[in-house]
């Protein structure tokens, strides 16, 4: 399976922190965005992973994460020239997904959780066992701001709606997806949005109609969050660093999660140490050691 990550858009609601940088390059404690979903894909052993980004932007990432062979792996990008829809990934990016399978998530998504691996694995399995598609439900108290999803008690879904005035359900679709190869065909059935948009709403609907269409519950002992407000920025702050500082371990450091897969060697850890030069986590990596 290959990963997309989608780290496009201009972060309006973000003004004027988004003015000079891009939405995904903003910290979440003490790394900056992209890393909580990098780790994601990480966690989920996917090494080839494309990052797709606006033309001002696209720099700032190959700056930050270069073509990934410092963490064991392989990245690209691509230019997004417009913010044309969710569902617009899979045709910038189907030369890079190629005949595989693919996850697809959104770079301003934060994910915390002992069981990350767990869930994108068990997810992997589905999609290239079943060839059916995966997504994933949050419950979350303000559902209308959000894609909602309705499913029976046997977790069967019965719809997908974009922020709907009346949800049938608190389970809002978090920005994590996960597809067969054939999604870079399904894509061009997908009919755009009044707005203009490829819906990932409209894409996970036309699964649905043809009972491809799966979910998984992030549990009580996830955290989740879309941080695209002011609020949810410090709040996605104030968590990672009370969890890190309660179990002395930090959230999506990628460096570390490449040693411990065996993606790079001791040496290849020492180069990532140097370059970042001497900070806390530095530090931290240097314990690794």
């Amino acid at each position: 399976m290959k990963g997309i990550i989608l780290a496009g858009g201009s972060g309006s609601r973000l003004y004027p922190i988004t003015k000079g940088v891009s939405k995904q390059l903003i910290p979440i404690n003490d790394k900056p965005m992209i890393y909580y979903p990098l780790s994601v894909l990480m966690e989920g052993n996917i090494k080839d992973v494309l990052i797709i980004s606006t033309p001002d932007d696209i720099e700032s990432y190959k700056r930050l994460l270069g073509d990934g062979s410092l963490l064991g792996m392989n990245i690209s990008y691509k230019i997004q020239p417009s913010p044309d829809g969710l569902a617009q990934a899979f045709v910038l990016g189907k030369n890079f997904i190629g005949n595989e399978s693919v996850c697809l998530i959104l770079g301003d998504n934060v994910f915390c959780g002992n069981k990350v691996s767990n869930l994108i694995l068990d997810s992997i399995n589905i999609v290239e066992k079943e060839n059916k598609s995966n997504i994933f439900g949050y419950k979350v108290k303000d559902p209308e701001r959000y894609g909602v999803a309705e499913f029976d008690k046997n977790m069967n879904i019965l719809s997908v709606e974009e922020k709907p005035k009346n949800p049938k359900s608190n389970y809002a679709i978090v920005g994590l997806y996960c597809y067969p190869n054939n999604v870079v065909n399904k894509v061009n059935e997908v009919v755009p949005s009044k707005r203009g948009e490829l819906e990932i709403t409209s894409l996970n609907d036309l699964y649905l109609k043809e009972s491809a269409l799966k979910i998984k519950l992030l549990e009580d002992d996830f955290f989740w969050l879309d941080t695209g407000t002011h609020e949810s920025l410090i709040e996605a702050s104030n968590f990672v660093r009370t969890i890190e500082n309660r179990e002395n371990k930090k959230i999506a450091c990628i460096e570390e999660i490449s040693f411990k897969k065996g993606w790079i060697s001791r040496d290849k850890l020492m180069e990532n140490i140097r370059k970042l030069g001497e900070n806390q986590y530095s530090k931290y990596l240097k314990k690794l050691l």
